[in-house]
C-alpha cells in the first residue's frame, strides 16, 4: 500500500489527515484514551509533550548560516503575520470587553480567541503546500515560522496590547526547549542532523494528538461565528501576507496564501495562557472552541485557495514569458 504517497498528494496531508482522524476519534469515541490507558492514552492526549519535543527539534534544525533567501522569505512572513495579529489585538482591545462578548450573535468572541487564531501559521501545512506549489527556498521558510509555535507570541502580543501581564519565567519556559535545541544544533552538526530528522516524523503524531483536542461539534457549538472567524483569519492575514511576499520577499504571493492558516498548536494556547494568567480562565473554553473551528476551516480552505492562486498565477506568468511555450506546458 502506498499510504505515504497518497498522503503526500493531499495538500498538508501528513498533518491534516492525522488531525482529522484524531478529531473523528474524539468526536465519536471521546473515552478511548481513558479506556485503553497506557501508551495509547499518551499518544492520544500527549499534545503538550509532543509539541515540546517537536519545538526542541525545530530549534536544533535551524542553521545560523541559513541562506539569505530563506531568512528573507521566512522573516517577512513571520513578521507580517505577527504584526497583523498585533494590530488586530489593539483594535479588538478597544471594541471587545475584557472578558469577551457574553451575549448575542458574537457571544464567546474574545481578544484571546482572535489573537490565538491569527498569530500562528500551520507550519506543517505551509511546508507541505510549498513543497507542492512553491520553491525549495519558499518551503525552507518553514524553519523560522517555528518561532511562532507555542504560546510565546500570543503572550507577547497580549502583553504589548496591554491586555495581560506575564511573569518573566513564563516567557522563558515558553521558548526554552527551542533555545536549547537551537544551541545544541549549532554547536554540533551531528546533533543537528540527528534531531532534525525528527521534525517531519513528529508531525503526524502531534497532528493526531491535536485532533484529539477537537470535536467536530465545535462547529455547531460555535455556529456561524467560528466559521466566520476562520474566514477572517484567511482574509485579514492572507491579504497582507500576499503583498508582503510579492513586494518584500520576492515571491508571487503563493507563500502568503499558504501561510494564512491557523496552526493546530494554537488550539492549546488559550488554556496554556489561562494557566499562566487566571484572568483568562473564564474565556479560555470558548476561545479554545473558536480556535479549533478556525483550524478546521483554514486547514480545509487554505490548501484549496493556495492551489487555485498558484495555478492562476502560473498561467499568467507563462503567458507573459512565451504564449506558445506556455500552451505546450499546459498541454
Amino acid at each position: 500500500m502506498k499510504i505515504k504517497q497518497t498522503l503526500d498528494k493531499i495538500p498538508g496531508g501528513i498533518m491534516l489527515i492525522p488531525l482529522l482522524l484524531g478529531a473523528t476519534l474524539n468526536t465519536f469515541a471521546p473515552g478511548t484514551a481513558e479506556y485503553y490507558g497506557g501508551f495509547t492514552k499518551g499518544i492520544i492526549t500527549g499534545t503538550v509533550p509532543i509539541l515540546a519535543v517537536w519545538f526542541f527539534c525545530i530549534g536544533a534544525s535551524i542553521n545560523l548560516r541559513a541562506t539569505g533567501t530563506v531568512l528573507r522569505k521566512s522573516g517577512v512572513l513571520v513578521v507580517t503575520k505577527i504584526a497583523v495579529a498585533w494590530l488586530v489585538a489593539l483594535l479588538a482591545a478597544h471594541l471587545i470587553p475584557e472578558h469577551g462578548i457574553q451575549a448575542g450573535m458574537l457571544a464567546g468572541l474574545s481578544t484571546l480567541a482572535i489573537v490565538s487564531a491569527m498569530d500562528m501559521t500551520n507550519g506543517g501545512l505551509y511546508a507541505s503546500l510549498m513543497n507542492q506549489y512553491g520553491t525549495k527556498e519558499e518551503s525552507g521558510a518553514f524553519v523560522l515560522m517555528s518561532i511562532e509555535s507555542g504560546p510565546l507570541m500570543t503572550m507577547v502580543i497580549l502583553g504589548a496590547a496591554g491586555l495581560a501581564s506575564f511573569q518573566g519565567h513564563h516567557f522563558v519556559g515558553a521558548i526554552l526547549p527551542f533555545l536549547i535545541g537551537f544551541a545544541l544544533g549549532n554547536l554540533d552538526p551531528d546533533l543537528k542532523e540527528f534531531f532534525s530528522k525528527a521534525t517531519g516524523t513528529l508531525i503526524p503524531f502531534f497532528g493526531f494528538a491535536l485532533g484529539n483536542t477537537i470535536n467536530f461539534s465545535v462547529i455547531i457549538d460555535t455556529g456561524l461565528l467560528g466559521i466566520l472567524l476562520g474566514l477572517a483569519v484567511i482574509v485579514i492575514t492572507g491579504i497582507p501576507l500576499i503583498f508582503a511576499d510579492k513586494w518584500l520577499a520576492g515571491g508571487n504571493g503563493t507563500a502568503g496564501v499558504a501561510a494564512s492558516s491557523t496552526a493546530g498548536a494554537a488550539v492549546a494556547n488559550p488554556m496554556i495562557i489561562a494557566q499562566m494568567n487566571p484572568d483568562f480562565a473564564a474565556i479560555a473554553p470558548s476561545a479554545t472552541a473558536l480556535v479549533a473551528t478556525c483550524v478546521i476551516v483554514t486547514a480545509i480552505l487554505v490548501p484549496i485557495l493556495t492551489a487555485l492562486y498558484s495555478k492562476r498565477f502560473s498561467v499568467k506568468e507563462e503567458t507573459r514569458i512565451d504564449p506558445v511555450q506556455a500552451k505546450a506546458r499546459r498541454a
